[in-house]
């Protein structure tokens, strides 16, 4: 070998000793960072129902409609004690409802609802439209209505107030008169007076029938009746008072003038028109 060569390989050995060589760490590598739970991967509480969470609302009603009902069935079997929300939701199969619901009813559905009363226990009865138990006061009620001018009561709101409705109509019988409503088709109770009832002459009848006063005033209906010969009902009409005219007062301006100023008279004259 070149002896040339050998001393520079030598003399590249020697500077590279004379340098000292920092080897570089491995940095430390950091551990993955959690990635934070979503809420909707948060625990959710144990009464939580993943069926209903979508239709909340819908579920919430067909637990309110379902008690409504049972609490309307119980009043017209007689059972008219009252219930805590545990006995109601008990006799409903219902006592997997959870808390939010429980809470629901309290606050709102059950306090807030017109078919249902809370006495001062805190504790629940059906409300019925009408404060009636029987047909006797069916009855009475019915004819207070009509001593006042109140008018007739649905049908409706009598079969969610008493039971066995139909025998109860069929037992008063003539007492009590139906109509149909003619544009809602609802069935309006009346009390049938007796001491009213009178007959009527046919021939007064037909002639009653055959007068049509539709879309007629009470002008037309005058001059109709002029026409006929019959006048008596020309003195019902309202009639007209003219408002009466007040006369002014003389002004007493000049006659206190002549009061006030009577020390002077022989110096002023007076100027107003005697005409």
């Amino acid at each position: 070998m070149d002896p040339a060569l050998l001393r520079e390989r030598e003399a590249f050995k020697k500077r590279a000793l004379s340098n000292p060589v920092v080897e570089k760490k491995k940095e430390a590598t950091e551990p993955p960072k959690k990635k934070p739970k979503s809420s909707s991967q948060s625990k959710q509480p144990k009464d939580f129902n993943y069926k209903t969470y979508g239709g909340s609302s819908q579920y919430n009603f067909g637990i309110l409609a379902k008690i409504v009902k049972h609490m309307k069935q119980r009043h017209l079997n007689g059972d008219t004690y009252p219930l805590t929300l545990e006995e109601i939701l008990d006799e409903t199969n219902q006592l997997d409802v959870g808390t939010r619901q429980r809470a629901w009813l309290i606050n709102e559905a059950l306090a807030n609802n017109p078919k249902v009363q809370i006495n001062a226990d805190g504790k629940y009865l059906f409300k019925p439209p009408l404060n009636i138990k029987d047909r006797k006061s069916l009855l009475r009620l019915l004819d207070k209505h009509d001593q006042r001018g109140l008018g007739g009561i649905t049908l409706d709101d009598v079969q969610e107030s008493i039971p066995n409705v139909e025998k109860a109509l069929k037992v008063l019988g003539d007492n009590i008169i139906q109509i149909v409503q003619p544009i809602s088709k609802k069935k309006i109770l009346f009390y049938n007076d007796r001491a009213l009832l009178f007959s009527v002459d046919e021939e007064f009848q037909k002639l009653w029938r055959s007068v049509a006063v539709d879309g007629l005033d009470d002008e037309k209906i005058e001059e109709y009746l002029q026409k006929q010969g019959i006048t008596s009902m020309q003195d019902i009409g309202v009639k007209k008072v003219t408002p009466v005219q007040k006369r002014k007062k003389p002004s007493n301006r000049n006659r206190n003038f002549k009061k006030l100023n009577q020390h002077m008279s022989d110096i002023l004259q007076d100027y107003t028109d005697k005409n």
